[in-house]
């Protein structure tokens, strides 16, 4: 039997990184079932170099960036140094086992340096790395980015990106490119084993970033909680942003209806939020959020803003979409829920059957079909 060799580039891997993080550790658990394929993964390393047999098919290499600040953000050295030392090692690599078919998370680094060392080759976009993503980036992606990723994507032999939204963005800097869209998965349980708590719980599992909007939240929630008893929010992420939640948790008064429970693992999350009532993410700027999709198959209501690929994933059956920072729409969103206990029963009912396909294991096989065409 012939295998697939693959090698994955990506500068971010648990503990470090968000989403893509998450995404690439799911995704190779669902390639380890497989015998066909040959995977490596090179990534970065928290402190020194390392070597680590992920499963008997799967390795990683975890290069040393000489990481320094938050684990969730890889700042301009971090992924300079990644670049670098990324380059040098899957070429390496390249020469000594010949790959099918370099598979690249985010166009910007890894897409370009898969560029450099091979022909056949695919890129994942997965937000930030789209041109005109950010604001704070907006002159990068003018003046270089937008250029440089023109030509990663047409030479790829696919492009794909995590959201329609996302796929849209991007045909703003190339519109006749093609663009498949894989989503993000889900660890999918058939049947959740705790009954939803008689306290209103509000809760969120993203990082303490500013991009994610958590400011307009605990504002909107203080408003919502000032003469209720009987409501929590629960809060689960690290991140600069925790001394302002912590500032704004006491301009309301509100600390003991606020739990920062810091940065869990993904089991905690996913054990946790079961029995809640909504999951809020008011983010500024999303592709396709897994804490999003992970809320969903946990049996929750949703408040989210408009952004990304919010409404692919949502409509009046399972949640309420609202402007980005409106702390205003965010509170009576809230009201509402909390008014009506049955609208959060029929709402989280909705959010499970909506992603009832999401399994990591269909999202996997989508990529190992790429994979394919690619050898073909």
């Amino acid at each position: 039997m012939k295998k697939l060799k693959i090698l994955i580039l990506n500068y971010e891997y648990p503990p470090l990184g968000g989403g893509a993080a998450s995404a690439t550790k799911n995704i190779l658990k669902q390639f380890a079932k497989r015998e066909d394929l040959e995977i490596d993964l090179v990534t970065s390393s928290t402190e020194k170099y390392r070597e680590e047999q992920f499963s008997e098919n799967i390795h990683i290499y975890f290069l040393d960036i000489k990481k320094k600040g938050p684990l969730h953000l890889q700042g301009r050295k971090d992924l300079l140094r990644y670049s670098w030392k990324a380059f040098f090692k899957a070429k390496k690599l390249n020469r000594q086992k010949d790959y099918d078919v370099i598979h690249a998370f985010f166009g910007i680094p890894c897409g370009f340096l898969a560029m450099l060392i091979d022909d056949d080759y695919i890129v994942s976009l997965r937000g930030s790395d789209v041109p005109f993503y950010s604001k704070k980036y907006y002159f990068l992606d003018k003046y270089i980015f937008q250029h440089l990723s023109k030509l990663i994507w047409k030479k790829a032999k696919f492009v794909v990106a995590n959201s329609q939204g996302l796929k849209d963005l991007a045909h703003k800097t190339i519109p006749d490119q093609e663009i498949g869209v894989i989503y993000n998965g889900i660890d999918w349980v058939e049947k959740l084993d705790k009954e939803r708590e008689e306290k209103f719980v509000v809760v969120s599992t993203s990082r303490l970033i500013e991009r994610k909007g958590l400011d307009y939240l605990v504002k909107a929630f203080g408003e919502f909680a000032k003469d209720k008893e009987d409501v929590e929010l629960r809060m689960y992420g690290g991140g600069d942003q925790r001394e302002l939640l912590e500032k704004i948790i006491g301009d309301y008064g509100i600390e003991d209806k606020v739990i920062l429970f810091g940065e869990q693992p993904q089991e905690v999350l996913l054990r946790d939020t079961v029995g809640t009532s909504v999951f809020v993410l008011p983010s500024k700027n999303e592709g396709m959020s897994n804490c999003l999709l992970e809320s969903m198959a946990r049996g929750l209501a949703i408040i989210a803003t408009d952004v990304g690929g919010t409404r692919e994933l949502m409509d009046e059956r399972n949640g309420f979409i609202v402007d980005k920072e409106n702390v205003e729409q965010i509170r009576e969103a809230l009201e509402k829920l909390y008014k009506d206990r049955s609208l959060v029963e029929k709402m989280g009912s909705a959010s499970r059957e909506r992603v009832r396909d999401f399994g990591w294991d269909k999202i996997a096989n989508q990529y190992i079909e790429l994979y394919e065409k690619v050898d073909d």
